[in-house]
């Protein structure tokens, strides 16, 4: 192949590559790989005995670029890298913590510490886009502060309201959205390869995770959705009292500007501070726990990020917490089936649990309910006869992992979120208290919960409700017969959509375009070159050439001879002529 055709052909793939944005997605993830080797993390040298001979070469190939001095663990410098990759990475990584089956629990630990701070933007751009989405800012604002804090989506401002207070406005960042955009897409193509080229990843579903994290930042983008949560979240809490959360101004609030009020508080995070405000660190630990619970299971909608950040300890002794980006959902269906699991392992029953798996899908059907209530008793028993305070909630949440992917169970996301902050609180409460016992601190909520989803009156009501269900269900069933009625007739009277022919595929005609291409430039490239300053040779002598005898044919008539061996002359053909035309 000559060098045109190469050139040619490197071009359409550049071409293409362009208009698929796959150019930018490999040198945006090439960026990202640089900064992970740098940091000691794409390869980390806490794993190297795990290693493949292949993989240990190369983890010994890119130590010469990286610096593992910027972190002590594998979790603080995949925490600094992330940072310094910038706002999209620091949201995958808070992603990232809650998914502990993906990279493990003391990673996914170290991650939710992730820090999400940046230089705050100019307060003039802040101006405007209150001015733009508020429509101006004297009638609504008497002073509006310079940012007191900056994260990697938006940042807080302190503003006065007249006759009414202090009050926070948070404002999103200029022209977020599509750098976000940008980064989740080459994301989302890693992740595609990666199914693709593993099949063990599968179970995790990498393009799931990284879909769900591109739906929830563009929620986030839009403050009007977290001020709708912040807003249930406050009816929720409200109902036990654990935790308190601000009052969104939905005057002052917009798609990218939330009003809400301000806290003035101490975060959880200066310990001592907190003790010189008088806090009861004690109470503290389980007012987070209960309350993290109580909206988990009572209510099926919990928050997902309940880091110390975003915990304050107010001035009127409240629990306050903040920050709605990312929040959770359980159906009454899987707090059911979670409820009998739970109970099952009080009782030690782990055949029910085994079941209750099986009935809920969790399960693939190969298994039998023995092999998983084999397993499940290995998680339950070592930790009866053990005092609360000796079992770490993040150790059998290991071993709950280390089941599922043994049995290939492809775990539930809002499972996962569900565990995850429940390691999270523990780390927070135990933070405040080391001697916090969240078990003791969990058994009012779990016990008032299991009562009344698995007492009598919750067998009589879901009776009721099934039977509700059976009854609506007749009720619609005439007209779910006339549309099937209807269906079977239009099926039978239209005529069958005929699939597109081979020539009708713009694939087709593209390939028949580009195999034109190639053999122009081939033809091109092939043909004969004259070169000029040669003498062109004499003319050559032509001789007379003599027609030579036609060689004797295998069908060809043969004449007779006579006895002395002479060949008969043929009669001439007038006399042949004579004979056809006498009858």
């Amino acid at each position: 192949m000559s060098w045109s055709v190469l050139i040619l052909v490197l071009a359409i793939a550049l071409l293409v590559g362009l208009a698929n944005g796959v150019v930018g997605h490999i040198r945006r993830l090439l960026r990202v790989a640089f900064t992970l080797i740098r940091y000691d993390v794409l390869l980390p040298a806490e794993y190297y005995d795990r290693y493949p001979t292949a993989l240990q070469a190369a983890h010994t190939a890119l130590s010469i670029f990286s610096k593992r001095k910027r972190g002590r663990t594998v979790g603080e410098r995949l925490a600094k890298a992330l940072e310094r990759l910038g706002p999209a990475y620091v949201k995958v990584g808070q992603f990232l913590a809650t998914r502990p089956d993906m990279i493990g629990v003391t990673v996914a630990q170290e991650l939710g510490r992730l820090k999400d701070r940046l230089p705050p933007f100019p307060h003039t751009a802040a101006l405007d886009t209150i001015n733009s989405e508020l429509g101006g800012t004297e009638k609504l604002f008497g002073t509006i502060s310079e940012a007191v804090a900056a994260a990697s989506i938006a940042q807080v401002h302190q503003a006065i309201i007249p006759r009414q207070g202090v009050v926070a406005i948070k404002v999103l960042r200029p022209r977020i959205e599509k750098k976000l955009a940008k980064e989740m897409a080459a994301l989302h193509f890693l992740a595609w390869w990666i199914e693709r080229l593993s099949p063990r990843s599968r179970r995790l579903e990498p393009v799931q995770f990284i879909d769900t994290v591109s739906s929830a930042m563009e929620r986030e983008l839009d403050l009007r959705l977290e001020a709708g949560a912040a807003a249930e979240f406050r009816e929720v809490a409200a109902k036990d009292g654990y935790l308190a959360v601000p009052e969104i101004d939905w005057s002052r609030s917009a798609k990218r500007v939330m009003t809400l009020d301000w806290i003035d508080g101490t975060p959880l995070t200066d310990l001592k501070a907190l003790d010189k405000a008088g806090a009861d660190r004690s109470e503290l630990a389980i007012k987070i726990t209960r309350g993290f619970l109580a909206a988990a299971l009572d209510h099926g909608f919990f928050h997902a990020d309940m880091h110390e950040g975003n915990l304050l300890y107010g001035r009127d002794g409240q629990l306050w917490i903040v920050d709605f980006g990312i929040m959770g959902r359980i159906g009454h269906k899987e707090r059911r089936y979670l409820a009998e699991i739970l109970y099952g392992f009080h009782r030690r029953d782990y055949r029910r649990v085994a079941e209750v798996h099986h009935e809920a899908g969790y399960v693939p059907d190969k298994f039998t309910i023995e092999e998983f209530a084999q397993a499940l008793r290995a998680i339950g028993e070592p930790i009866f006869g053990k005092t609360a305070d000796g079992i770490s909630m993040s150790r059998l949440l290991l071993q709950l992992f280390d089941v599922t992917h043994l049995f290939g169970m492809h775990l539930r996301p809002e499972l996962v979120l569900l565990q995850k902050t429940m390691v999270q609180v523990e780390g927070v409460a135990r933070g405040l208290d080391p001697q916090h016992d969240m078990w003791s601190a969990s058994r009012p909520i779990v016990e008032r919960w299991v009562q009344r989803e698995l007492g009598a009156e919750a067998v009589t009501k879901r009776g009721i409700d099934e039977a509700a269900q059976a009854l609506a269900a007749m009720r619609r069933l005439p007209q779910t017969l006339t549309a099937i009625e209807a269906a079977a007739r239009k099926v039978s009277i239209e005529a069958p959509r005929e699939d597109r022919k081979w020539y009708q595929m713009p694939v087709f005609w593209i390939g028949m375009l580009a195999g034109a291409v190639l053999a122009l430039v081939l033809s091109a490239s092939e043909s004969p070159q004259v070169t000029p300053t040669q003498p062109a040779p004499a003319p050559a002598r032509i001789e007379a050439v003599q027609p030579a005898e036609p060689a004797p044919s295998a069908t060809a008539t043969i004449p007779p001879a006579d006895a002395s061996g002479e060949p008969i002359p043929a009669p001439p053909p007038e006399l042949d002529a004579e004979k056809a035309a006498t009858p």
